[in-house]
């Protein structure tokens, strides 16, 4: 109980859990409804953000405000800092995503284009708009959740692997800068999670190398490393491999994991 209000008094009473309406993003919100945070939950799908509202507030009383936003659009980001100027927000979690698998000159320049505004430009546009509040406030937490794809060029999902690189070393640097400034920034660097965007890129999870992570563990691993740690790999496999880029060249790395990817995509 008393890590619980240890918890909620740092980085409470109001969280922002972007793609919060499944996957990762609806575990956060879960998880920190129970460590007794207020949620905001942002995605683009009305009917679902509502029914985990619903479940959350059943559940356990809390407070839920829904944002329906789509952060790739050109107002996205403005108008969710501003749907939310009311509340006392102390902990943003970027977790929205678009994953994009395929040879980058078959691919249509529109997806690649909406893949860098929501895994890219929007990550940053919210971690400024939040982070001076944050400052001011003199305590919080922002959660960047980026992959181990981010940690060596990902053949036939190069714009992803490129785009959750950019969320890694954005997250890294965040956690040096606000460091003296008493918020906390952590990366999250999930492997293979057991959620509805692999497949809907086109992923066979029966040819993914290892078993692929339940969503509880990662988000716990996050969660339990905010304020301790700056970069969190769920998983020993995960850690052994994404450590394992740095020994070997990076071309070599490259190769390896296209020879992967090739091999996933059904």
């Amino acid at each position: 109980m008393a890590q619980r209000a240890s918890f909620a008094s740092r980085y409470g009473p109001w969280a922002v859990v972007t793609g919060a309406s499944s996957g990762i993003g609806a575990e956060f919100a879960r998880q920190l409804v129970g460590r007794g945070l207020a949620v905001v939950l942002v995605a683009r799908r009305r009917e679902r953000l509502e029914a985990l509202g619903a479940d959350l507030h059943a559940a356990h009383g809390a407070e839920v405000r829904v944002v329906v936003s789509d952060l790739a659009g050109s107002d996205g980001v403005a108008n969710l800092v501003a749907a939310v100027a009311d509340l006392d927000v102390g902990l943003l979690v970027n977790n929205a995503g678009v994953g994009l698998k395929g040879r980058l000159i078959d691919l249509d320049a529109g997806v690649l284009r909406r893949l860098v505004e929501v895994n890219c430009q929007a990550p940053l546009a919210l971690a400024h708009g939040f982070g001076r509040r944050l400052v001011d406030r003199g305590k919080g937490g922002i959660i960047m959740v980026a992959s181990t794809g981010g940690f060596q060029a990902l053949p036939w999902s190069a714009a992803y692997g490129a785009s959750k690189g950019f969320d890694l070393l954005l997250g890294e640097a965040l956690a040096v800068e606000l460091r003296a400034d008493g918020v906390d920034v952590l990366t999250l660097a999930p492997g293979g999670t057991d959620t509805e965007g692999p497949m809907n890129t086109g992923v066979d999870p029966a040819k993914v190398p290892g078993k692929l992570m339940a969503v509880e563990p990662v988000v716990r691993a996050a969660l339990d490393g905010l304020g301790r740690r700056t970069l969190v790999i769920p998983g020993a496999g995960n850690r052994a491999a994404a450590w394992a880029t740095r020994l070997v060249p990076r071309a070599v790395a490259a190769r390896a994991a296209g020879r992967i990817m090739r091999r996933v995509i059904s």
